[in-house]
């Protein structure tokens, strides 16, 4: 009989029990996998862990100008931050742009994706496509060509002077609405592509059990396609939410300084007056709204509808 990896005297047990050739394949296995995997580590370890670790050293050292020989250990950053109205102003400007780029994209990318996941395959691909083309262009592109649209007399203000919705250039750019309406073009994909993964993996027969004990299409939708499509809408939510609290160029180009959001603050403050350690301090404050906002927002949505996040 040929031989397994078992030794001659070993008996069986009651239970399953791996031979010791099997568990130093595994651990060959283990180990090779941890080989491949070892430069990824090492460059998230260099170029993302130890910075971020340092950039929170920075945060709770005071110093006056570029001196550091006086240097303090404290929370005074962040104190001042939380103490000052305009910084303040700053990170709820920050909040409120995201939450309506969030709005506006999930308007826009839920019908998208609906009618990506009810295309055949071949539509289907040419959208996905069609979608997914814009994140090829660069971000200082995409918004330079909606500067180029909402610049005062530009081409939509043109257009609706013309047609005689408006009698005067709206102000679009350098304004809140400029800014959400290009975090919301920059982002939109992410929200599509997530909702659209979430409405490919709905069983096609709940919604025709739906239509079948006489459910109108739009009964069904809320009912069944809706509900079973959330995942996907939370993640497109925290995608969209999460890029759109940390976007520089967006603002810097259709806000300007008219929309001081916290990463134009935090430019200015490290690259302009050279407070390093107070940006640092702001970074890890936009940091940890981000993620409270977006953990709160999380478990809000799966404890209201834990059945569909199972």
């Amino acid at each position: 009989m040929e031989n397994l990896g078992y030794s001659p005297d070993q008996k069986m047990s009651t239970g399953f029990k791996l031979a010791p050739k099997r568990k130093v394949n595994v651990f060959r296995k283990y180990m090779a996998a941890m080989l491949l995997l070892a430069p990824l580590l090492l460059f998230i370890l260099a170029f993302f862990v130890v910075p971020m670790i340092y950039v929170f050293y920075l945060s709770f050292i005071e110093v006056e100008g570029l001196d550091v020989s006086n240097a303090s250990y404290s929370i005074g950053n962040y104190l001042t931050f939380f103490t000052d109205p305009y910084f303040l102003r700053s990170l709820w400007m920050t909040i409120k742009v995201s939450v309506y780029a969030v709005i506006i994209a999930l308007i826009l990318g839920y019908p998208i994706a609906l009618t990506m996941a009810k295309s055949s395959a071949r539509v289907r691909g040419y959208l996905t496509l069609l979608v997914a083309s814009p994140l090829l262009i660069s971000v200082v592109v995409r918004n330079f060509g909606w500067y180029l649209l909402l610049v005062p007399n530009g081409v939509i203000d043109q257009f609706l002077m013309g047609i005689g919705i408006t009698d005067s250039p709206l102000k679009l750019l350098f304004s809140v609405p400029g800014v959400v309406i290009g975090l919301a073009n920059s982002f939109l994909p992410f929200m599509v592509l997530s909702i659209a993964t979430s409405l490919y993996n709905i069983d096609p027969s709940l919604e025709k059990a739906s239509s079948i004990i006489g459910a109108s299409p739009l009964r069904t939708f809320f009912t069944v396609t809706l509900p079973l499509s959330l995942p996907g809408v939370v993640a497109g939510i925290v995608l969209v939410f999460s890029m759109s609290m940390s976007s520089y160029v967006t603002p810097a180009l259709m806000g300007g300084a008219n929309v001081p959001v916290l990463p134009i603050v935090i430019y200015e403050q490290i690259n302009t007056l050279f407070r390093w350690t107070f940006g640092s301090a702001i970074s890890y404050i936009l940091l940890g709204v981000t993620l409270i906002s977006v953990t709160i927002f999380s478990r809000i949505f799966e404890r209201k509808f834990k059945e569909v996040f199972r």
